[in-house]
């Protein structure tokens, strides 16, 4: 069986290129497929070294630093990739890669890491973030992210088989195509985190700091808590605004970016970790609860996958005000065993990610929905810019 993997940009290594690390550790002589691959060579490792067959994206201007201003060109780039020699295919996709063409008797399976966010029901949180909401460049802007929202929709049903990455997602892809999808949560390195049963009293949070993260706010809920200690971590945009708040914060430490090891080393010592973001899944609670750690965490998102009665709590806002109620509920309620912390982080390791789709990739494979009738499409409509 030949066997391509697509994914929709190489440039770094996330948390979707965890997932796309573990289908190359499955099927390990497949082919790779990307609408570009700028990785540097000593970040190729997870995989394999391999250096991807790509769009026509790979050699425009400047797309080395650009090539999401070529947006509007994704659908028809990928519609162009080739793959008509396979008989299964296998994309991780997030943006437009599970719109790729298929022949008759071909499987394709999509690991959905999330419907195209910006052109769904994140449109008006992007525009206004990205400040490209207004005047004329915004109508421009909601135009094409329409065709592109028509585009997605249609194509989605190209697709065999999908699989989500919590539940929080299976209800976006059955909001956005009409569709039905099997979980299979992510791959967390738990074995990279050893289990702390001897706490300390602080609190801690850490991520990249933009927007939707919402460390700012995390900040502000514990300066309004001068008795309880917060330690943060992390780097991005949103750093400055961390510390200006720490700044006049005596309780709360903002150590910016640091190695692995210390921030593995406040992951298990810390009272909690605390996640104020909504996230389609959240590998850092898991990582958090795989060190013995409760998390305290926004209650929409994958998180409602990840954290249970017995190793954390929610609030129900994204404000200082819901935080600081969440932290007083916490400090009321008998002790989190973190044994039980660990526990439930063990359903998300690496092993049952690789044993649950590798079974459900067979299950697809033996139950002859590959022998559906691919759809024929002209190429003039299928794309976005078309027209």
């Amino acid at each position: 069986m030949k066997i391509a993997v697509l994914h929709d940009w190489l440039e770094t290594y996330a948390g979707a290129e965890r997932v796309l690390e573990h289908i190359f550790r499955i099927y390990p002589d497949a082919d790779l497929y990307s609408l570009v691959d700028f990785l540097p060579d000593e970040k190729r490792g997870f995989i394999g070294g391999r250096r991807a067959k790509t769009s026509f994206i790979q050699y425009l201007p400047l797309a080395r630093r650009y090539f999401r201003h070529y947006l509007p060109l994704f659908p028809l780039a990928v519609e162009l990739l080739d793959l008509k020699k396979y008989d299964l295919i296998i994309s991780s996709s997030y943006c437009v890669v599970k719109g790729v063409r298929i022949r008759e008797g071909q499987t394709h399976i999509c690991y959905c890491h999330s419907p195209v966010r910006y052109a769904w029901d994140m449109q008006e949180e992007y525009l206004s973030t990205t400040g490209k909401g207004k005047g004329l460049q915004g109508a421009l802007i909601r135009f094409f992210l329409g065709r592109l929202r028509e585009w997605d929709k249609r194509t989605a049903q190209r697709v065999t088989s999908y699989v989500a990455n919590s539940n929080f997602i299976a209800q976006r892809i059955r909001n956005c195509y009409g569709l039905e999808s099997t979980v299979i949560h992510p791959p967390v390195a738990t074995q990279d985190y050893g289990l702390c049963t001897e706490k300390e009293d602080f609190y801690f949070t850490a991520s990249r700091m933009v927007p939707y993260k919402k460390l700012p706010l995390i900040a502000e809920a514990f300066a309004q808590m001068p008795d309880r200690k917060l330690v943060i971590i992390g780097e991005g945009p949103e750093a400055e605004k961390v510390s200006a708040i720490a700044e006049k914060a005596s309780n709360i430490d903002y150590l910016g970016y640091q190695p692995f090891a210390v921030l593995k080393e406040h992951m298990a010592k810390a009272r909690a970790f605390v996640f104020a973001a909504q996230e389609d899944f959240g590998i850092m609670p898991v990582e958090a609860l795989a060190s013995g750690t409760p998390v305290i965490a926004y209650g929409k998102g994958g998180a409602l996958d990840s954290v249970t009665p017995e190793t954390g709590l929610f609030f129900d806002e994204q404000t200082p005000q819901a935080i600081v109620g969440a932290i007083e509920a916490f400090e009321k309620r008998e002790t989190i065993s973190p044994a039980a912390c660990r526990k439930q982080a063990e359903r998300f390791s690496e092993r049952i990610f690789q044993t649950r789709l590798k079974a459900h990739v067979n299950a697809v494979l033996s139950s002859g929905l590959s022998e559906q009738e691919a759809p024929e499409e002209e190429m003039d409509s299928a794309s976005p810019v078309a027209a």
